[in-house]
């Protein structure tokens, strides 16, 4: 969903990278827009295109759909008057839950997760949770939090059923250090990324662990290097800031971590198959 279709508490709650949950009419979105969570949503009726990681991937209404949301992501068609419930999972929650781990790197490298089964108990769930978040006392949102985690745990395990039956016993669990320590080192990148002199054995250090254990742990956990998920982490900055303001492309391109413009345009391409300039035109004609 759109920065636009949130109130400004709202939007600071996802700016902060806090859980939220709550109910809208969906619309299409002007521009892509990227939050550090992983976002569920679940249309209650209608249909609805996103534009994700360079494809088109339509929703239908009683399905729940799970991504990154840290990956550019844009509604471009949607049915009028189609009500949607979002859902933002903090990534480091997500990180925590025990599921299969192919499932969770494929998630983490841009999969777009659909309900494979119809749900129809979605429909009743759904728009209970972001009553009850919006009007609820502590306890409340805590049971809808945890209810949230053990949808989001058979969501990811259907899916993966399906594919490989054999996932359902490879699981990682809440304990597992390498998870732990994945969540430390996304963390300090979230922090820091917009450092030019960022590397790997000052994340590191900062983390507490030899630079070797954090690409092993990261490659474990997410089925990606530590440099990979930063310039990842920092093209996503970057394409925020290319669709919603109108700064000078230099500044972005320092201002997200990158050491020179030349560096900065030629990762933009290699991943995007575009420049940050015609990103920007194209995105603003959507």
């Amino acid at each position: 969903m759109g920065s636009d279709q949130l109130d400004e508490g709202q939007a600071q709650i996802i700016s902060r990278g806090e859980f939220l949950i709550e109910r809208h009419i969906a619309s299409a979105m002007g521009t892509a827009h990227w939050h550090d969570h992983v976002e569920v949503n679940l249309l209650l009726e209608g249909e609805m295109t996103y534009l994700f990681n360079g494809r088109q991937e339509r929703v239908e209404a009683g399905r729940l759909v799970l991504f990154w949301a840290a990956i550019p992501h844009q509604t471009v068609a949607v049915t009028p008057n189609a009500v949607l419930v979002c859902i933002y999972l903090p990534l480091v929650d997500f990180l925590a839950l025990p599921i299969d781990r192919q499932a969770r790197q494929s998630i983490m490298q841009g999969r777009f997760l659909t309900e494979m089964r119809l749900q129809p108990a979605n429909v009743i769930l759904a728009p209970q949770w972001a009553e009850e978040w919006q009007r609820g006392d502590t306890s409340r949102r805590q049971l809808v939090l945890d209810e949230v985690k053990l949808r989001v745990r058979r969501l990811v395990l259907d899916a993966a059923s399906w594919q490989n039956p054999a996932a359902a016993t490879s699981l990682t669990t809440p304990a597992n250090p390498a998870v732990r320590r994945a969540e430390v080192l996304t963390s300090l990148i979230n922090a820091h990324y917009d450092a030019a002199s960022l590397s790997i054995p000052a994340l590191a250090k900062l983390a507490g662990m030899h630079a070797s254990t954090a690409n092993k742990v990261f490659r474990d956990v997410l089925g990606l290097s530590v440099n990979d998920y930063l310039t990842r982490y920092r093209l996503a900055r970057a394409m925020q800031r290319l669709t919603e303001t109108d700064e000078p492309i230099v500044q972005i391109a320092y201002d997200c971590g990158f050491g020179s413009t030349s560096r900065f345009y030629d990762l933009f391409k290699r991943r995007t198959g575009t420049t940050p300039r015609l990103f920007r035109s194209s995105a603003r004609k959507l």
